[in-house]
């Protein structure tokens, strides 16, 4: 199972699981933590600016953040949690679990993007990530019109965690 939060929720969500691995995408402008309180398996921590499109003087996720967050899926242990938040809930951390679960699940592009709506309506993954991922995984554009599909989500300062499945079907 995938648990997504924000930075803010990641506490409350930590808690109520035996052991993960954890997955932080934040931006370099975000001050530094002390992660050391977190009963985590594995912590891979990815620093770029929730952008959409290439912008100077800032930080774009990349096809090399990209692939670090498709390893990080393809090295989970299949029955240990995945906790993946970036500082909203909401953009980044979306779009890395929409990645993961569409690298363990291909041919369920389309139904995953329903399930991310459907469990969260709030979430709007990161076109930006989720083209790369598209890209890597050789999905031909399918997991872009899944999620343009979905459209964005609801206004939000930060979402509410939930949870995604890991292997589909469900």
């Amino acid at each position: 199972m995938i648990y997504v939060s924000s930075l803010g929720g990641l506490a409350a969500v930590a808690d109520s699981l035996p052991a993960f691995d954890l997955l932080t995408l934040l931006s370099p402008t975000t001050s530094e933590r002390d992660w050391s309180g977190l009963a985590r398996e594995r912590h891979v921590e990815l620093t770029f600016h929730d952008i959409v499109e290439v912008t100077p003087d800032l930080i774009a996720p990349d096809a090399d953040v990209m692939g670090a967050i498709l390893q990080f899926g393809r090295g989970s242990i299949a029955d240990r949690p995945m906790l993946i938040h970036c500082w909203a809930g909401i953009s980044r951390s979306s779009a890395a679990a929409y990645a993961i679960a569409c690298d363990r699940n291909p041919g369920y592009e389309a139904v995953i993007a329903d399930e991310l709506r459907k469990r969260s309506p709030y979430v709007t993954p990161n076109k930006l990530m989720v083209q790369l991922a598209d890209e890597q995984l050789g999905r031909d554009g399918r997991m872009v019109e899944a999620i343009a599909r979905i459209g964005r989500g609801a206004d939000a300062f930060e979402g509410e965690p939930y949870r995604l499945p890991l292997n589909w079907p469900i």
